[in-house]
């Protein structure tokens, strides 16, 4: 039985503002990990080194790859599955940009490459946690989630006997093995990463279930 794909068909208009909020609310968590850890400048995460790569053999900026990526990913999960790319997906695809540019430019003065190695290792573990926190609430809210993150939830349902955070960690994987063949930037963040996102996310999932509001059990 699927655990990630819920049927929100009958959420109500207010249902569906509650979800968005909590949704927003982790996103805006999760890209506060994201940017502590592009701020040690010590790799990027293994979906950006795919993009990376992409961007480099194709010729064209990694903003453009990410969004036709990501845009891809929402059309062919949309069309192949069904109860995963909800409105929120396109929230996740979308927002996420400008809300690392806020972070990075208020963190920029506490924490650089240039920063003593201490400070930017614990930066990149700090930024793994917090990114996990974020994406179990986003995925808690049941509004839906990036595009990157639901190739893992989707392939965990089907595969069913497979943890998430194991499902996780291979997905990130082969994103680095592609991005790695591409030409992608690869640091100890990166591997960082690629093994401790999918872990960290499995611990949140059950804590932050319980501070969700049960918008859906009301409004369905």
């Amino acid at each position: 039985m699927a655990h990630f794909s819920k049927d929100t068909s009958g959420r109500s208009l207010l249902g569906w503002c509650e979800a968005l909020i909590v949704l927003f609310l982790g996103l805006t968590v999760a890209h506060l990990g994201i940017s502590l850890f592009l701020l040690t400048n010590l790799g990027s995460d293994p979906f950006t080194v795919m993009v990376q790569g992409i961007a480099l053999t194709a010729g064209v900026s990694v903003g453009t790859i990410h969004v036709i990526l990501s845009t891809l990913l929402m059309v062919v999960m949309l069309l192949a599955t069904k109860g995963y790319v909800k409105p929120g997906t396109v929230i996740c695809a979308f927002c996420g940009g400008p809300i690392i540019n806020f972070f990075s430019w208020l963190l920029a003065p506490f924490l650089s490459g240039e920063s003593p190695m201490i400070l930017r290792l614990s930066g990149i573990v700090l930024g793994c946690i917090i990114l996990a926190l974020g994406m179990s609430i986003v995925i808690n809210s049941e509004a839906g989630t990036g595009p990157n993150d639901l190739v893992a939830m989707i392939l965990t349902d089907k595969l069913e006997r497979f943890q998430f955070r194991w499902v996780r960690m291979a997905c990130d994987l082969c994103f680095l093995a592609v991005g790695l063949l591409l030409g992608g930037v690869v640091g100890v963040g990166t591997l960082v990463a690629a093994f401790l996102v999918g872990p960290c996310a499995q611990l949140w999932l059950p804590i932050t279930r319980k501070w969700i509001p049960a918008y859906d059990q009301k409004n369905n």
